[in-house]
């Protein structure tokens, strides 16, 4: 059950992304994990540290596991949410 919005969005598919998924798009997809994980939507002082601390070791653990995996066959059904805003730009 879903109880905010939020909350709800699948995890960004990052591999194989051409050109390969940037590191802003590696911490966005890190930063959605923890939120989803953590049910924290607002950093607030208390959870902050701990927040923090999990999106980077997600994140560096997502670039390692890029690195390591073979290409893909073939393309992500759709395109990060980051990339999304640079095609709807292109297309205007």
């Amino acid at each position: 059950m879903c109880y905010k919005r939020v909350m709800c969005r699948n995890i960004t598919t990052l591999r194989g992304l051409e050109p390969a998924a940037t590191p802003e798009e590696i911490a966005a997809a890190a930063r959605q994990y923890v939120r989803k994980v953590s049910g924290v939507t607002v950093v607030n002082p208390r959870t902050e540290p701990a927040f923090e601390e999990a999106v980077a070791t997600v994140a560096e653990a997502t670039t390692r596991l890029l690195a390591e995996l073979p290409a893909r066959r073939q393309p992500p059904p759709t395109l990060p949410p980051l990339r999304r805003i640079q095609r709807d730009a292109a297309a205007r």
